[in-house]
């Protein structure tokens, strides 16, 4: 991952560390990267309701992954998307 989409990306894990609405839409979004189907997906509406440096930060994410050749994921972030996911998919554990 590129400087750009790094720091773009560490600052949606951020947010959706908090406990808004907003912190809300950048964890679906972090999760829809992460595993879609378990965790489900982002509705692109969502970016009309989040501040404009959040919907640019999930910008520069979206189009790093476009550029990508072969799929590529955040592992290196692991753990920090293992406590959002306890934090607003409580029940994905269970499954």
């Amino acid at each position: 991952m590129d400087d750009e989409t790094r720091f773009a990306f560490e600052k949606l894990l951020n947010v959706a560390h908090g406990e808004t609405g907003q912190s809300a839409r950048a964890a679906n979004f972090v999760l829809a990267w992460w595993n879609a189907e378990a965790n489900g997906g982002f509705d692109l509406a969502d970016l009309f309701t989040v501040d404009r440096e959040i919907a640019s930060d999930m910008a520069t994410v979206f189009a790093y992954l476009a550029r990508r050749e072969i799929a590529e994921y955040p592992t290196d972030y692991r753990g920090e998307i293992e406590q959002i996911i306890e934090r607003w998919r409580p029940g994905a554990w269970a499954e």
